[in-house]
């Protein structure tokens, strides 16, 4: 919220002798940092309930295109949403804020809206106005609904999927509390990226993620009846023709948005690599979003999801092509020759499909039991003994174990120590923190940086986020802080530096016999490369057949010449 350097002059004005309470209803990075160097010995209190969802909120994941996503959100608050109920909408960034405040305002739907850089007055007006109930809809960002408290609220609609299972569960807890009922609605873009995020969504609560189809209704993500939504898409676009200011808030909310999908930290590549079998382009109406008119819009829908997944079977030189061309002629060719690849393919896809219906329709869901029923049924209950572990190593070893000179491997109080270790709040604090993406460029381009607490120079400095500085890399590649270098084997290093003269004085003539040998040969690496062409440009000692041949011919000419000669000879004695 901006208070750090507030919060920072009120620590150091206090005296030392305190305690000091600090609630809050997250816990973002920059918190726990703070209560690193502002608290001492401090102890982590927490309600765990984040990873848990109460069982009287239901949530519906809607399917929807990028230019249908505010004519969703209009039929679910004109169609699905009583008036009189109160609906939380979360959008991404401020500019999506003040977007759908106008397009709500046109529609004369009663709203208001609270972002990070609203004025406080303004900010408490307008938190009063949806609190006592004179406005309907509420639309924040998750920055600016950080510290707003909202006792009876009725529905949560996420315009923008968190990027975050802890920040989903944060969003969507605001209603369904103390036994009330509550709706969450999410709709999800029909691209991977956020489908992935549902993914990750679904395995942190451990929940199964099924898609609505044709034939399998027990599915929890689907889709509006498309007849609703070209209704309100055709509305909006009248109404953005009437209304110029509409267009221009438009073009930003879409620019701010691409920002906030380079800015949003990613899914998880497991998820991403399971998303695309999943089948969520082919999802069909959601049931309880299904219109009670007729059959005729049944049927319809059924037309469209056969529109949407016809494929041709031919190729653009198949069906564009001329009969007798060489196009046609080729494509034919290869058809026919990968013929049994290509039904494999397809024969592969329907039995994976087939398997995945078969699996969620075998599923048999049963109530659970409580404490009370267990009770009265039987009479006594056996629980399994809990076992220690210094249990299960005393029966082994208590024979060979002397105990007056036996040096256990980890000591007798490890779990004491490790309860009240000073360092056990940072890793509690560590597991539960969450940061919450901005809702303006500020605030974007001001998460990279964070400050931190300097101990040399007793202030916050500020850290570039993600930075190797102060750090150094491990043998087994984790970066961690310079501080844990010890450097015990450069010092080993430099006290044995003797020794290892006084070894290597034994090899000196071993090792200037090696030097000799490699004495003469060239260092640089052109003098190496001249030798190899001088190499090249030997001749070869094994010869031809017709150098063979040649010597054989001229051996053959310088005999006759001699016995010519020795002829002569004779012939003059």
């Amino acid at each position: 919220m901006g208070f750090g350097e507030q919060l920072n002059e009120i620590v150091n004005r206090l005296p030392d002798s305190r305690q000091t309470v600090l609630f809050s209803a997250t816990l973002p990075k920059i918190l726990v940092d703070f209560a690193k160097a502002g608290l001492n010995d401090p102890v982590l209190i927490r309600l765990d309930v984040e990873s848990k969802l109460p069982s009287e909120l239901q949530l519906y994941f809607i399917a929807v295109r990028h230019e249908e996503r505010l004519a969703a959100l209009l039929v679910l608050l004109r169609n699905y949403i009583e008036s009189k109920q109160q609906t939380v909408v979360f959008a991404a960034t401020k500019h999506h804020v003040e977007y759908l405040h106008c397009v709500l305002d046109h529609l004369k739907i009663s709203n208001t809206y609270i972002y990070s850089n609203l004025d406080p007055s303004a900010r408490k007006i307008n938190a009063a106005k949806f609190s006592q109930g004179k406005v309907s809809v509420l639309i924040v960002t998750d920055v600016a609904a950080r510290g707003i408290d909202i006792p009876q609220l009725d529905n949560v609609i996420n315009f923008n999927f968190p990027a975050k299972a802890k920040l989903f569960v944060h969003r969507v807890g605001r209603c369904a509390r103390a036994g009330r009922s509550g709706t969450a609605y999410s709709l999800q873009l029909i691209a991977m990226d956020e489908y992935a995020h549902l993914l990750d969504l679904h395995l942190f609560l451990g929940k199964p993620l099924t898609v609505i189809t044709a034939t399998n209704s027990d599915g929890i993500v689907g889709r509006i009846p498309q007849s609703l939504v070209e209704e309100q898409h055709e509305m909006l676009l009248g109404l953005h023709d009437l209304h110029l200011d509409l267009v221009s808030l438009k073009d930003v909310s879409e620019k701010g948005y691409q920002q906030y999908c380079r800015s949003r930290p990613a899914a998880s590549t497991d998820s991403n690599k399971r998303v695309k079998d999943m089948g969520f382009s082919s999802c069909g109406v959601h049931p309880l979003l299904r219109n009670n008119s007729k059959d005729i819009e049944c049927q319809k829908e059924n037309m469209l999801d056969q529109m949407r997944q016809y494929r041709p079977h031919g190729t653009i030189f198949e069906i564009c092509g001329k009969t007798k061309s060489q196009d046609y002629i080729a494509m034919k060719t290869k058809r026919a020759f990968h013929k049994d690849q290509i039904a494999a393919h397809h024969q592969k896809l329907q039995q994976t499909l087939q398997d995945v219906l078969e699996t969620t329709s075998n599923k048999t869901h049963l109530p659970d039991s409580n404490n009370d029923i267990i009770e009265s049924t039987f009479k006594e209950i056996i629980l399994p003994k809990k076992r220690k572990i210094d249990d299960l190593y005393k029966k082994k070893v208590k024979k060979i174990r002397d105990e007056e000179h036996y040096v256990p491997y980890l000591p007798s109080d490890k779990h004491t120590e490790e309860g009240l270790a000073v360092n056990n709040f940072n890793q509690e604090a560590t597991k539960v923190q969450f940061d919450i993406t901005g809702d303006s460029e500020e605030m974007i381009k001001t998460a990279k940086q964070i400050k931190k607490w300097d101990r040399k120079k007793k202030k916050m400095v500020t850290v570039n986020v993600g930075s190797k500085e102060g750090k150094i890399k491990t043998e087994s590649g984790v970066w961690i802080s310079a501080t844990f270098k010890s450097n015990r084997y450069n010092q080993w290093k430099e006290r044995t530096k003797a020794a290892e003269n006084e070894a290597d004085s034994d090899d000196d003539t071993n090792n200037n016999k090696n030097e000799d040998m490699f004495k003469g040969r060239p260092n640089t690496h052109w003098a190496r490369h001249n030798d190899k062409i001088k190499l090249k440009q030997r001749r070869s000692e094994l010869k031809s057949n017709e150098q063979i041949l040649k010597q054989r011919i001229i051996a053959e000419k310088k005999k006759k010449k001699q016995k010519g000669k020795r002829k002569q000879h004779r012939k003059r004695k």
